[in-house]
């Protein structure tokens, strides 16, 4: 049965008819190749950021790095009506700021459904061991915004999200 939207009427994919929560059938979909890309940033003293390489427990990017890339690739063990995808690519992006770190985290694969979860997945993680690696130093980080900022592939195309 197909379901028509109409004008002005929020659909959530995730529920069925009667509210029940269910991972969505895909399996009619074309496999395509598909990507996302999402950011975030981690507030923090100028002067954690100047050793964010060098701590005593190590190079914070690198170690925040490998965390982003194993929580995108475990994304559906996190989110429960997620599909476990075969991910091409986990690519994550640190970027030093005044008082805070901008991390990207690009995911591409080839599969029936997007890679939108994974990247946000990525950026969250990566951001949260940021946190851990410098909570000695510094507990009042504040981690946010965190947004989906283009996403390609798919039956709905390409997607950009608007400048902050």
């Amino acid at each position: 049965m197909t379901e028509h939207k109409q004008p002005g009427e929020v659909v959530l994919s995730h529920l069925n008819q009667q509210g029940e929560a269910h991972m969505v059938d895909v399996g009619g979909k074309a496999v395509t190749s598909r990507q996302a890309v999402a950011e975030g940033f981690i507030s923090m003293p100028p002067e954690l950021i100047a050793t964010l390489d060098r701590l005593k427990k190590g190079n914070a990017y690198e170690v925040a790095r490998l965390a982003g890339m194993m929580a995108a690739k475990k994304t559906a063990d996190l989110i429960p009506l997620c599909h476990t995808l075969p991910l091409d690519k986990v690519k994550l992006h640190f970027e030093s700021e005044a008082d805070r770190v901008r991390v990207t985290c690009t995911v591409a694969c080839h599969a029936r459904t997007g890679v939108e979860m994974e990247a946000l997945t990525g950026v969250q993680v990566a951001l949260l061991t940021l946190y851990d690696m410098g909570k000695a130093y510094a507990r009042d980080m504040v981690i946010g915004p965190v947004r989906l900022l283009e996403k390609h592939g798919g039956k709905t195309g390409s997607w950009q999200a608007d400048a902050l």
